[in-house]
């Protein structure tokens, strides 16, 4: 028996988490496909959801992000009610879409023209997580080093210095002497 996972790969953005979509799909009704959308890639980090909402205007839709999860619903407040269709071929009806964004993929910008919301996501990847070089140096010593090092030698005192450049000891202490 052949699965098809195709639903599941649809309504994520910047990832590719099987359990998270798995989850998803369960939540979304079977059938559900209005309104029609498409996710387009257009960089590494960058991608435009595209979504068919012919009939409703910028203050129908609603755009929320919620717990990694974009909400996007739309009701038509208009009074279509009151009239008399012939022919309805042109869908209204409310609607809730939800998509799963992965970490740190932020909606940035949303646009309605022509029956067609757009909506910019971007994966920002914090600089924490960005992979860095670090440079190799040789031969110095690191800030905040730890390791024992010698000491410097100290200079000789001038008295000092005479007794040991003639090649003879230096002098020991004599003790002190005691009156009776």
């Amino acid at each position: 028996m052949a699965y098809d996972f195709a639903p599941l790969f649809r309504s994520a953005i910047g990832f590719d988490r099987l359990a998270q979509l798995v989850d998803t799909a369960a939540q979304n009704p079977v059938g559900s496909s209005y309104p029609p959308y498409n996710i387009e890639k257009l960089s590494d980090a960058q991608y435009t959801l595209t979504m068919a909402v012919a009939g409703f205007g910028p203050d129908d839709i609603e755009l929320t992000v919620q717990d990694n999860t974009l909400i996007v619903s739309g009701r038509v407040s208009d009074g279509t009610q009151d009239r008399e269709m012939l022919y309805r071929g042109i869908a209204t009806r409310a609607f809730e879409r939800r998509f799963v964004l992965a970490d740190h993929v932020v909606v940035e910008k949303a646009d309605l023209t022509n029956g067609l919301l757009r909506i910019a996501v971007r994966h920002i990847v914090p600089e924490a997580l960005k992979p860095r070089r670090i440079p190799i140096s040789s031969g110095q010593t690191m800030a905040g080093d730890t390791a024992p090092r010698a000491e410097p030698p100290q200079p000789a005192t001038d008295a000092m210095a005479g007794t040991i450049a003639a090649g003879a000891a230096a002098p020991a202490p004599q003790p002190a002497s005691r009156a009776a």
